[in-house]
């Protein structure tokens, strides 16, 4: 009888075939299994991949001695959960899960009083290594690495592939995020806001500003990609720029809580010893910092920040952006968060906070890694080539559009010449403030901090324009 082909042996040769976009021949395959220590014959290998051919997790391209295997794309699956009504079930959009995945999923869908209250375990922070202990596993960050690469990403200055892709960026991130929170926009109706400045009808405009401070907050991970960091001066403006208006103490934005707080839907009480909590605080940020992984470095940081709860509110949404920091830094795609579904992402937090078990959450990372690493892709084909002028002058064009708005004058050719002469050869002065001059007409609410403008100094340049002119 032949022997019985593992979950794990099939897991080993996907993740082999996830960055070969072109495939591999069976001899082809053979060959990686020995270079990666994965032990498997030609027969072996040819019944794994009838396994899995068969679970439709890899595609077959050619025939014969011409064949070529490669990984399925990953698309969400759908779970069957019971309903109450005679329709019988009806699909839940889950990511697809590991056998450990699946396992604490159950666990964490227990009801609430089937689960046994927990407080915050420093054991769980403590006993984590930098570069010693993983979450994730080597294979899984080097398939990371793989798909995650842009051309010449190490040549690049940091944060160059995030702002190649900025305003797409924007919109996924700040709206699949918000999602993750409950948020009702649509991604149009978040494009509308971001790009335009028109905020959606009908919508509580706490929505609003959720996704305007996402963006705010992107921008400014973006445009300081040198200077950020795991650092606590990067995550208390993190914090600031994200809870913006919406914390009924406006005093705890960009500050450590120090006050009690529950986590609805669960047994976990957080830490509440203002002083352990800012101790901690400071040991998360540190043991981040000190991974030499990125992708290590992002999911870590997605485990820490929320379990350790260090802010009022906001948490979850500070360790989503944080954990881009490494990807801009290193110019590696971006975590958008589109398509994640809310019941995943929240029982893999869940499984953190009550189990302290990462499994399920690493499901979820990794598979909304690939789905974002594919947008990208085609998001970064699809872009025009970047004007060279506006690359070259990118700062000058920064810092004369902010001395128009904040000296509040018109919009004048003259003027713009006059600011621009001391930062732009003469022989690009001309195209230089043609392009001034059309940034200064596109200026609004929604794209102020392009030029590091705050939006009451655009308000009072447009009201001194509009009396002026009036």
């Amino acid at each position: 009888m032949p022997k019985r082909v593992t979950k794990q042996e099939l897991d080993e040769l996907v993740t082999l075939l996830a960055p070969r976009e072109q495939g591999l021949s069976i001899a082809e395959l053979e060959r990686e299994c020995r270079e990666q220590g994965v032990a498997a014959e030609r027969r072996t290998l040819q019944r794994r991949i009838a396994e899995l051919l068969k679970a439709e997790r890899v595609l077959k391209q050619g025939r014969g001695r011409a064949s070529r295997y490669r990984a399925a794309p990953i698309v969400a699956t759908g779970a069957l959960t019971e309903v109450s009504d005679v329709l019988g079930a009806r699909a839940e959009v889950y990511v697809p899960l590991s056998q450990e995945g699946a396992q604490i999923k159950h666990l964490v869908r227990r009801p609430i009083t089937e689960r046994t209250p927990v407080g915050y375990k420093r054991t769980f922070l403590d006993g984590y290594e930098p570069n010693r202990s993983a979450y994730l596993p080597e294979r899984m960050r080097a398939h990371l690495h793989a798909i995650g690469r842009s051309l010449f990403a190490e040549r690049l200055v940091a944060g160059t592939y995030a702002r190649d892709i900025l305003i797409r960026l924007l919109v996924d991130l700040a709206w699949a995020s918000s999602r993750l929170e409950g948020n009702t926009y649509t991604l149009l109706d978040t494009q509308n806001l971001i790009e335009f400045g028109h905020a959606a009808e009908g919508k509580d405009a706490r929505e609003a500003q959720m996704i305007l401070n996402h963006k705010a907050a992107i921008e400014m991970l973006v445009e300081n990609a040198e200077q950020i960091g795991f650092d606590a001066f990067t995550f208390f403006n993190l914090h600031a720029l994200l809870s913006e208006n919406l914390l009924a103490d406006p005093n705890a934005s960009g500050r450590l809580r120090t006050t009690v707080v529950e986590i609805a839907g669960s047994v976990f009480h957080p830490l509440a010893v203002p002083q352990l909590i800012e101790e901690c605080f400071r040991i998360v940020l540190d043991k981040t910092s000190a991974i030499r992984d990125p992708f290590e470095q992002a999911f870590f940081l997605m485990v820490q920040i929320p379990y350790l709860q260090p802010f009022l509110d906001v948490n979850k949404r500070v360790s989503r952006l944080g954990a881009n920091i490494p990807f801009i830094q290193r110019n590696l795609s971006p975590l958008s968060f589109v398509d994640v579904p809310e019941r995943a992402y929240i029982d893999g937090t869940l499984a953190v906070y009550e189990l302290n078990r990462v499994e399920l959450l690493r499901d979820v990372f990794v598979w909304a890694y690939e789905r974002s690493c594919r947008r990208y892709v085609a998001v970064k084909e699809s872009l025009p080539e970047p004007d060279p002028l506006r690359l070259r002058f990118r700062e000058a064009l920064i810092e004369v559009v902010g001395d128009i708005v904040r000296e509040g004058k018109p919009i004048d050719t003259r003027l713009i010449r006059g600011s621009a002469v001391p930062l732009v050869p003469a022989s690009d002065l001309d195209q230089f403030v043609a392009m001034a001059f059309n940034d200064l007409h596109r200026l609004h609410e929604g794209n102020v901090a392009r030029y590091r403008l705050r939006l009451l100094e655009y308000q009072a340049w447009k009201q001194s324009l509009a009396q002026k002119k009036g």
